[in-house]
Order: C-alpha cells, then structure tokens, then sequence
C-alpha cells in the first residue's frame, strides 16, 4: 500500500518544495504556492544518468515518508557473517531496509578495516544486490591516519595540514586512497554494465573532535580545502560520476539551522545535507534539530536525511532494554518531517551475545513488536515500498 500511495504520487507530477507540513504559520495573508517543477544541482555536472536520477528521487521521496536504513546490515548480522542474502532486518520483516550503509574505508586503505575480516568483496556483492532490489546505498570512510598511521580517533599529527602538502607522503598517501576509491566506484556496476550510484559522505562527523579531520584537527579553511581537494579529485582528476556528496555533522544536543552549517564547504560541493545524531532518549533535541534540518533542505533546495543514529543495546537511560523504542523514540520524530532517510547504526557479528553493540533489533530482540509497529506506520519506508529509485522523476530537473 505505502509503495502504491507514492507512485500515485509521483504519476501526479507534483512536487511541493515550497511548503512544509511542520512549516510556521503563514502571516502574509496569502495561501503558500507549491514549487512545482523544481531545479536542483549537483556538485558533478557530469553525473550518471543512475545518479541524477537517484539524486532526483531523493528529493521527492522525502515529501512522502522517510526511507529506514541500517548500516551492514548486508553484510553481517548478530549470528551471522557474510551469508549472501541474509539481513537482520529483513529476518523480522520479511523486507530490507530501503537505504544499504556501509564503510569504504576498507576498500581505500585495507589497513583501516574496523573489523578483523577481510569483506571487500562481500562488500561489493551486498551493494549490487542492494541496487538490483532498487535500494539505496550510502558510504563513509573511517580512514587512518594518514600522518600517523594511527586509526580514524587518531587526531594528532597535523594530518589534514600535511595532506594539503602536494607532494607530501601524507598527500601521496591519500590520494593512492582516492585512487582506490575512484577504481571501485568505476568498477561497481551491475548485471547490466550500469555503474551503480552512492551516496558519499567523506569526513563525516567532522563537528566533532575524535576524528584527524575534525575540529580540533583542522582550521575551517583546512577542512574546507580537503572536502574540495577530495571532490575536485575525484569527479575531475579521476573521472568519477557515480558518487552524490554528503555532508554529515553530528548533533547530539539542540542545535540551529546554522549548525549544520558549520564549516560548509559551499552550495556547489555538498549534494546532501546529513546528520549523524547520538541524542540517546533526547526526544526534544532530536524533532527540533530534524525541523531545522527539513527546513534548511528547502532553503538549500538539496535533499536530506539522518545518516546515523540509535542507542547502543536499544537501551533507555537505566540500561534496561527499551522495548519501544521504535514508536515512542524515532516514529514521533520523524512524523511529518520532510527527511529522506533515517540510518541506524550496525548490528556487530557477535554470535555468543556478549557486547550491546547493536542498533537495531534481529530475531527474537525484545524490541522487535515495537519495530513491527514502527515497519507498518505510513512514515517509514523500506524496500518493499520504493518508487523505482534510479529512474528520472517528472517534473523535477537535475543541473
């Protein structure tokens, strides 16, 4: 049924952009105008047909609901590693997640891998069954070090300053990294030969201070160079046209429409504004922070969405399980809220069941009617429900 309401929807050929659902009261005396046929751009004008299609559907989807999405959850599960079409979301629902997370980092630089198993090609298989079901695949990178050679938390060493250095080790480094980067995404096609589009998120968190490029790391005007060295690199020196841009901060407390754009590196080199928010059960900072999200959306004419989220173990504040924290968490959140997608974070392999680190519910989770609930309400999309992602949308131009 939710799949059917959005076709409907798109057949229609009307896209409001103009006017939100949360929006404030009018005080003009006149009705909002929709803003039909909208233009939006991308960062790389030579961007794949798949691409600008995908971009396009972005924009549009977000009018209608909000795409649930599960980092690896490919890839691995709570008992499980690597079995090809297994997911633990889709053992509850009998449906994947509409949006596909994974980390490149991995496939840039093997000696950043934050796991112990070798998954590259595991990796590559996952995302091309993710888009032959019409998924949505979004990408991070939690690279080493480069000055180092210390892990992604390593923020010592001046890293970005010597990265910025042409002819540097630190410069030659990470541009073998982007090489890599580049060779994947041009090799990443499906049956057909069609080069698969992914949303991009490098440096994401970069609010924060843990990482080598974060704020304590670098100055603005460092963080700002690398986000266009990275672009310009990639889309221009290497002939990538595959890759949407994604700007990710992270927000945890209540913040403003101008937090996310702290350090912007400029309208025509971010695509999409994320947000990676920890809030724990910080309902209010939570809604808040996704209005102004929603709302600076529709200021920048660039789609949207939460790119990480959720509570280790789906605990609530005493450390008992929070058996409805679907509904009573992010369903309240989300309603009426015009984001694209909603990620939460992974579910670690670990099959005796010792750690909490998980995100999201698998077989027999005490969360899992709540999450039912939560898979059922109009709000959340998921696989089952998508509109045909990667084809072109009426109505709405891609620059």
């Amino acid at each position: 049924m939710k799949r059917l309401i959005i076709q409907l929807w798109l057949f229609a050929l009307v896209v409001i952009t103009g006017c939100s659902k949360d929006e404030s009261p009018n005080t003009s005396g006149e009705d909002p105008q929709p803003n039909e046929n909208p233009t939006i751009s991308l960062a790389d004008e030579n961007a794949t047909e798949e691409t600008r299609a995908l971009y396009a559907n972005l924009w549009a989807i977000q009018q209608e609901g909000t795409m649930f999405g599960h980092h690896d959850d490919l890839l691995y599960g709570r008992n499980w590693l690597a079995e090809q079409g297994r997911s633990d979301i889709q053992e509850i629902t009998g449906d994947y997640p509409a949006v596909y997370s994974v980390d490149l980092a991995e496939v840039m630089d093997p000696e950043s891998a934050l796991d112990p198993y070798e998954l590259n090609e595991d990796r590559k298989r996952t995302i091309i069954e993710a888009f032959e079901r019409g998924e949505v695949i979004t990408a991070n990178a939690h690279l080493n070090n480069p000055a180092t050679g210390g892990d992604a938390w390593d923020n010592s060493g001046d890293a970005v300053t010597k990265v910025l250095q042409d002819g540097s080790q630190a410069n030659i480094k990470f541009k073998r990294w982007l090489d890599n980067l580049a060779n994947f995404a041009q090799n990443l096609t499906d049956a057909n030969g069609v080069q698969i589009p992914l949303l991009f998120r490098p440096f994401h968190e970069h609010t924060q201070t843990w990482s080598w490029w974060g704020q304590n790391s670098t100055t603005e005007a460092e963080f700002v160079e690398l986000w266009r060295f990275t672009v310009d690199y990639l889309k221009n020196e290497k002939e990538v046209h595959n890759l949407i841009y994604a700007i990710s901060p992270q927000l945890d407390g209540i913040g403003s429409k101008e937090t996310f754009l702290f350090r912007w590196p400029g309208d025509d080199y971010v695509d999409f504004i994320g947000m990676d928010s920890y809030h724990g059960t910080n309902t209010s900072a939570f809604s808040s922070n996704l209005r102004n999200l929603s709302q600076l959306s529709r200021e920048k004419m660039k789609p949207c969405g939460v790119t990480e989220t959720g509570i280790e173990g789906i605990r609530n504040d005493n450390g008992e399980p929070y058996d409805n924290y679907w509904t009573q968490e992010i369903l309240p959140a989300i309603n009426d809220r015009e984001i694209s997608m909603i990620i939460m974070w992974r579910n670690e392999y670990d099959p005796e069941g010792i750690g909490h680190h998980y995100y999201a519910p698998f077989p027999d989770h005490s969360s899992v009617p709540d999450f039912m609930e939560f898979y059922e309400s109009s709000e959340t999309l998921f696989s089952s429900d998508l509109p045909e992602m990667y084809k072109p949308v009426s109505g709405i131009e891609v620059n």
